[in-house]
C-alpha cells in the first residue's frame, strides 16, 4: 500500500485513455471469509490491493489461516486449524474495528466451531447499518448471542446449527452472506427468503456450490440450501468492481474525457448502464469494455410525462447506493435537473456542502434528498481544500476537483484508498494532474 493522507490535485484538463477496474471489494470481503469454511486450500484471483482487504487478510492471518500472497492480486488460503484465542487479543480487536466486513468473519466459525467473538465492526460513518439482520438470522439457525458493552463485544455460540425457514428481516448483503455460510454447514435444509440478490452474493453462491454446498435459487430472494458436513477447496476469481465502472464514467462526463474502461463484465452491471443512459452520457459497449466519446454535453432525461427525473437508489437489481455520490457530482455540468435520493443511508449526502463551496448548484433538501441543477458548463467548479468523509464521497470530490479550474486539497484519502487501488497512480496515467502528499 502507499502512503500519504492528502492529494494536491490540478484540475480543468481532459484525460484520455484506458482504464481496468480492480477486483470488486464488496464481494472480496465475502470471499475471504468464505474461505474460512474449509480445511482444504483455496485459491483467490483479482483481489484489490486496497486497505480494507489488507486489514481482513490480516485478521485472517492471525486466526490461524495460512495465507500465501502469490501476487498483488492473488492469494492462496488454507484455514486447517483456527486459533480461537486470538479473537481475545487486542490485535484482532483493532483491526476488526477498522472494517463492516469483518462481521462476516461470524458465520464461518461458528459453524466450524460453534463458537465466535466479535468487537463492533466499523466502517464509513453513513447513518445507521444495524447488525440485527445478522444475529435473527444466526439465531434462527440455533445461534446464541451475548453482547459485552463495557467492551462492545458481540460472543456468539451454537452446539448445533440447524436447518430452518428464514425471513430476512430486511434485504442485506452482508447479513444475508452471513446466514448463507452458515447455513451450508447446517443441519437440514434452510430456506432463506428476501435474500439479498447481488452479483456479488450470485458469485459466493456458485463459490461454495464448487466447494460442494447445494445452493439452490442463486439470482433470486429466494433460496433453499441443504447442509453437508464438509466443504472441500477451490478456485475463485472477483468479478471487476461495478462502483470503480461507474466512478469511471462519471469522471468521463465531468471532465469531457475519452475513456476506454476494459473488461468490465457487461452482463453482471445490471441496471448501472442504464441510469448512466438517462443521465445523458454517452456509451459504446465494445467486446466486454464500455468505450466513452469524449462529449462536450450531455442531457439528464425527464419522464414520459415531462417530470424532472429522479434517481433513487433501492437493493439489487435496483441502482447500488454506493453509486449516489458519484452520480450526484456528475449531474453538477449536466444539462438539466434531477433529484438524487438515497434512500438506504441518511447520512452520506453531507458531503454536498464541499459541491456547492466549489460553484455546484445543489439543494439539500433534507439527508436523504438532493436537487441538483446542472451547469451544462456555462459555469466550472473551482478548486478548494476538502476532507474525504467516506469511500465514495472521497471519489466524488476527487472526480469534482479533477474537472474543476484550479488546485484541489483533498485530505483524509485513506478514506478513498480503503476502496480504491491506487486511484492517483492510475487517473495519472491517462493525464490527471494528482499528486499524493
Amino acid at each position: 500500500m502507499i502512503n500519504g493522507d492528502s492529494f494536491i490535485v490540478n484540475g480543468g484538463r481532459k484525460l484520455k485513455g484506458t482504464l481496468t477496474p480492480q477486483g470488486a471489494k464488496n464481494e472480496a470481503l465475502q470471499i475471504l471469509c468464505a474461505v474460512l469454511l474449509t480445511k482444504e486450500e483455496v485459491t483467490i484471483t483479482n483481489v484489490p490491493d486496497i486497505l480494507d482487504i489488507i486489514h481482513l487478510i490480516d485478521l485472517i492471518k492471525g486466526l490461524g489461516v495460512n495465507v500465501e500472497r502469490i501476487d498483488s492480486h492473488k492469494y492462496k488460503f488454507k484455514a486447517e486449524e483456527i486459533d480461537l484465542n486470538f479473537f481475545g487479543s487486542n490485535e484482532f480487536h483493532s483491526n476488526a474495528r477498522k472494517i463492516r466486513g469483518s462481521v462476516m468473519l461470524l458465520a464461518p466459525i461458528l459453524a466450524r466451531y460453534k463458537r465466535a467473538m466479535l468487537p463492533k465492526p466499523g466502517g464509513d460513518k453513513i447513518g445507521r447499518r444495524r447488525l440485527d439482520t445478522h444475529f435473527l438470522g444466526l439465531q434462527k439457525l440455533g445461534a446464541q448471542f451475548n453482547f459485552n458493552e463495557n467492551e462492545s463485544v458481540y460472543n456468539i455460540t451454537a452446539d448445533k446449527l440447524q436447518g430452518t425457514y428464514i425471513l430476512m428481516d430486511e434485504i442485506s448483503v452482508t447479513g444475508t452472506a452471513n446466514v448463507i455460510m452458515a447455513s451450508v454447514l447446517a443441519s437440514g435444509t434452510t430456506t432463506i427468503y428476501n435474500a439479498a440478490c447481488e452479483p456479488y452474493l450470485q458469485q459466493l453462491c456458485k463459490m461454495l456450490n464448487r466447494m460442494g454446498a447445494k445452493i439452490q435459487g442463486i439470482g433470486s430472494n429466494l433460496l433453499t440450501i441443504e447442509g453437508v458436513d464438509s466443504l472441500h477447496g477451490t478456485s475463485h476469481e472477483l468479478l471487476p468492481d461495478m462502483i470503480e465502472i461507474g466512478s469511471f464514467m462519471s469522471l468521463a462526463a465531468m471532465t469531457q474525457s475519452e475513456i476506454r474502461i476494459k473488461d468490465v463484465r457487461y452482463d453482471q452491471l445490471g441496471i448501472i448502464p442504464f441510469v448512466f443512459e438517462r443521465m445523458g452520457l454517452k456509451f459504446e459497449v465494445q467486446n466486454d469494455d464500455i468505450f466513452i466519446p469524449e462529449q462536450s454535453e450531455y442531457e439528464i432525461q425527464s419522464f414520459m410525462d415531462g417530470s424532472i427525473m429522479t434517481i433513487y437508489d433501492a437493493p439489487w437489481p435496483g441502482f447500488t447506493p454506493d453509486l449516489m455520490s458519484a452520480l450526484l457530482v456528475m449531474a453538477i455540468q449536466a444539462k438539466g435537473n434531477v433529484l438524487i435520493h438515497q434512500k438506504m443511508f441518511e447520512s452520506r449526502l453531507f458531503f454536498v456542502d464541499k459541491l456547492i463551496d466549489m460553484g455546484a448548484q445543489i439543494i439539500l433538501c433534507d439527508p436523504h434528498r438532493a436537487a441538483v441543477n446542472g451547469l451544462n458548463r456555462k459555469y466550472t467548479l473551482r478548486g478548494i481544500e476538502m476532507t474525504s468523509p467516506d469511500i465514495r464521497a472521497g471519489v466524488a470530490l476527487l472526480i469534482a476537483a479533477l474537472s474543476a479550474n484550479g488546485k484541489s486539497t483533498i485530505h483524509s484519502i485513506h478514506q478513498i484508498d480503503r476502496g480504491y487501488e491506487r486511484i492517483d497512480e492510475r487517473l495519472r496515467s491517462i493525464g490527471a494532474d494528482i499528486t499524493r502528499t
